[in-house]
């Protein structure tokens, strides 16, 4: 939009027409413009001026396309031009090599920038950058305030935005605190750029000439507030540029507000997957422990396995360790295993008796509003001098298999019903004594149903299992985890496979204790 006088001198132009408003003469008619006005526009001014019937005038540029451009006469006689291209937005004045693009579509652009990350701060860095360089001299992005504390992101031109913060108040900047409450800005003239505050004027600016203060809307709360600034030799803004800045804040606005909702939910996901991902095992009271988990999609962490490893509250106590399947994948299944997990922890006072336990832990599924149910193993270990004493129970869970360390394999004879389905859990305990350097693996049904193999669909098995396990003798527990995932990811390869655990508790072979000075409950 541009207006011109009644003698076609320019008046007023808007930002993007002001930045193409200097072409050469006219080559058709060997005249000049008269100021900053292309000859074609002056013709159909003057034309139009001097009693003459114009209607919409249009002009084509072999570099800027075509722009039509709509008369409004004034009573004072001037003209306003408003121009519009040949896509129907709103254009700036061609007339020159090298014209640009119009506002709609640098308003476009900068909201692709805007909208190209999920980034908190790099999203106030775009926005700060680009409004000092398009909008004003600089540019200040203002985060909602914490208590006294106001953080900030300023630019001065097209130079690198620079984050700030101060103990400052709003009200100091004059609209300031009211665009941060999401209030209507005030028009720029209204402002007193001398009262402009040291702290939000970027290095570098020199005097203020004018201000611009304007709200970032956000998703039902304000997103910050966005300040414009121009030194003391670029003029102030005009309405134009007003408004123009108030569509860069809201889209601006739109994209800190969804950075900031990624980024809560992100945060919110980390922390309860945090506590929903599989422990880190190792060396308790005297008795190694390795732990592996894989989930069914790879791209996953959680899923429907799970194991734990409880200390005892007496130095002498029973450790409860175990593993257990929730029936289903993904997410779902994942909040069932923390349903499982945090029921057990709150039942280790019970720990010794693992029929009670497995009992009240199904009374608690089956009044729960899921519909899914659970297998577990129970293993009570005790360091006895240089044996571990192992006490296991299965809720419907593949019975452990007890690594010997003469290469033998055998399964622990505990047997139990699954939890979750059936008015009362039953479980039959199996005592098992391990030898140093001996083990006893826990694992998921993932490991032994897991198909692939030659044909792709034959499953890993017990037997191959059992043949795996019998070379793992008198290896460490982690190692024999890896072990273990290995031999199942090589079976599977890329094939589709259900969630994967496996859990060795071991005890320490003598040269083990020798180098602890064979006081258990203190690792190598």
């Amino acid at each position: 939009m541009a207006v011109l006088d009644p003698a076609g001198g320019l008046r007023h132009a808007s930002p993007a027409a002001r930045r193409l408003l200097a072409p050469p003469a006219d080559p058709q008619h060997g005249d000049a413009t008269a100021g900053p006005v292309p000859a074609w526009l002056r013709r159909a001014h003057l034309r139009l001026a001097g009693g003459g019937r114009t209607g919409v005038v249009r002009h084509s540029d072999p570099l800027a396309g075509t722009v039509e451009a709509h008369p409004s006469p004034q009573a004072d006689g001037s003209v306003v031009w408003w121009f519009v291209g040949a896509d129907g937005c709103s254009a700036v004045l061609p007339g020159t090599a090298g014209g640009g693009p119009c506002d709609w579509e640098l308003l476009t652009r900068l909201s692709g920038l805007l909208l190209s990350s999920l980034n908190v701060d790099r999203i106030l860095e775009t926005a700060a950058r680009q409004a000092a360089l398009h909008l004003a001299d600089a540019a200040v992005v203002v985060s909602p305030p914490r208590g006294r504390t106001l953080r900030f992101v300023s630019a001065l031109g097209g130079g690198d935005p620079v984050h700030r913060q101060v103990r400052a108040d709003p009200a100091e900047v004059p609209g300031l605190a009211e665009a941060l409450r999401g209030f209507p800005p005030v028009p720029s003239r209204w402002i007193d750029p001398s009262a402009t505050p040291d702290w939000l004027v970027p290095e570098g600016l020199g005097r203020v000439g004018s201000v611009v203060v304007t709200p970032l809307p956000g998703h039902g709360v304000p997103a910050g507030a966005l300040v414009l600034l121009r030194g003391a030799a670029g003029g102030g803004f005009d309405a134009d540029e007003e408004v123009f800045a108030r569509m860069f804040a809201a889209r601006a606005g739109a994209a800190v507000s969804a950075a900031v909702m990624y980024s809560d939910q992100a945060s919110v996901t980390d922390l309860l997957m945090r506590e929903l991902l599989p422990p880190r095992l190792a060396h308790l009271n005297g008795v190694d422990f390795a732990g592996g988990y894989r989930a069914s999609v790879d791209r996953d962490r959680i899923g429907g396995d799970f194991y734990d490893v409880h200390p005892s509250a007496e130095p002498d106590g029973e450790a409860l360790a175990l593993l257990g399947d929730v029936s289903g994948k993904g997410l779902e299944a994942a909040v069932m295993t923390g349903k499982v997990r945090n029921t057990l922890h709150a039942l280790l006072p019970l720990a010794d008796d693992h029929q009670r336990v497995l009992q009240l832990l199904n009374r608690a599924l089956l009044t729960s509003h899921h519909t899914r149910f659970a297998s577990l193993v129970l293993a009570s270990v005790r360091r006895e001098g240089e044996r571990v004493r192992v006490r296991l129970s299965a809720a419907g869970h593949p019975a452990p298999m007890v690594v010997r360390a003469d290469g033998r394999v055998t399964p622990s004879s505990t047997l139990g019903s699954i939890v979750g389905v059936l008015p009362e859990a039953t479980t039959r305990t199996d005592t098992v004594l391990l030898d140093p350097g001996e083990a006893c693996v826990l694992y998921s049904d993932g490991i032994t149903e897991a198909r692939g193999g030659p044909t792709g669909r034959e499953q890993f098995g017990d037997h191959r299992l059992q043949q795996a396990l019998g070379e793992c003798a008198g290896m460490p527990a982690e190692a024999i985890v890896e072990r273990v995932q290995m031999l199942a990811s090589q079976w599977i390869r890329d094939g589709r496979h259900d969630d994967m655990a496996v859990m060795v508790i071991a005890a320490p072979p003598r040269g083990h204790l020798a180098l602890v000075g064979g006081r258990p409950g203190r690792a190598a």
